[in-house]
């Protein structure tokens, strides 16, 4: 299951997002959005986790959680319209 992250510190790096997340299950992926021009966080991104259990809990158990001091908030990324 595919999950966005919002409201993450721009400090934070991809791999500090993807130890906050492998205490719930096997992480398939994560990705930190950067900014194109400055090569920066934008504040989101997104973490699949391979069991769909494990997901939600992770998801119930980080939603609001407050990380350097930003209220992070988790959600089911939704699927992205692919079929035209």
């Amino acid at each position: 299951m595919k999950i966005l992250i919002r409201n993450l510190p721009r400090t934070l790096l991809e791999d500090g997002l993807k130890e906050l997340f492998k205490a719930y299950g096997d992480v398939q992926s994560c990705t930190l959005i950067l900014d194109k021009t400055t090569g920066k966080s934008k504040g989101f991104g997104f973490v699949e986790i391979s069991k769909v259990g494990n997901a939600k809990a992770a998801i119930q158990a980080l939603n609001g959680k407050s990380i350097d001091g930003n209220k992070i908030r988790v959600k089911k990324a939704d699927p992205k319209n692919d079929a035209k």
